[in-house]
């Protein structure tokens, strides 16, 4: 009895063994076929891009995104930013920190609101810009809306060198798209995030509220570039930022 009992589990522990190997399989190649969907959806919008006169780097994971940025920016440099959770993400800032960068900080605990708005007007004059955007459209546009502005006015005009980074998750089908995630999700959860006092905030949705605390008050769309390579825009596999 003991015996075909042993027989019994033996023969149930290779059914199990076998049924894990045809799920690691299945969840292998679900894998390899999203990461092909990925490289085919980014070669898209990098195609775009560069008749957009603009250049498009893909970075699989967002330490890879990270050195490809750094990677763009010389030694000595005065580096700019716009705020972005994308960049605290993938690290540079502080590697910007650490480097041997003139790095234009103004996240640092002690600045007043004075300071802190000297250092954006500073950011317009330097060498490097650092940000992410909003959204970015198969055809190659980056759409963003912006609050105070100094962000998308040094995408348009200023530093000599712009890197956007942004994550697979920014990218919409064209415009109307863009300004749909831009309004009912990105605001939203940056609202939330920042616990600010505005609606959506509390609807989840925009309702086009009337208050010196939003931060939807400048809407831009880079759609060509006169300068080559002014722009590299650093897509990365994974989800990154809002």
């Amino acid at each position: 009895m003991q015996l075909i009992w042993l027989l019994a589990y033996f023969r149930l522990e290779r059914r199990n063994a076998l049924h894990r190997e045809d799920s690691d399989t299945e969840m292998k190649k679900a894998n390899e076929s999203k990461e092909w969907y990925r490289e085919k959806l980014v070669a898209r919008v990098i195609d775009s891009l560069e008749k957009n006169n603009i250049t498009g780097i893909y970075a699989k994971t967002k330490g890879e995104a990270m050195e490809r940025a750094l990677s763009l920016i010389p030694r000595g440099s005065k580096v700019g930013h716009g705020g972005s959770l994308t960049l605290e993400q993938i690290g540079i800032m502080d590697a910007l920190r650490k480097g041997d960068f003139h790095f234009i900080d103004r996240r640092r605990p002690e600045l007043s609101e004075d300071e802190i708005d000297a250092l954006r007007k500073e950011s317009l004059l330097s060498d490097v810009f650092l940000t992410s955007t909003n959204a970015l459209t198969i055809d190659g546009k980056l759409v963003n809306v912006d609050g105070c502005g100094n962000r998308v006015a040094a995408l348009s005009y200023g530093p000599s060198r712009v890197i956007v980074v942004a994550g697979i998750n920014k990218i919409v089908q064209d415009q109307e798209a863009a300004m749909e995630r831009i309004r009912n999700y990105v605001a939203p959860v940056h609202a939330r995030r920042q616990n600010r006092p505005v609606p959506c905030a509390k609807t989840g949705t925009c309702v086009d509220c009337r208050t010196t605390k939003r931060s939807c008050n400048i809407v831009t769309t880079i759609e060509y570039q006169r300068r080559k390579d002014r722009i590299t825009v650093i897509i990365c596999g994974e989800e990154l930022g809002l």
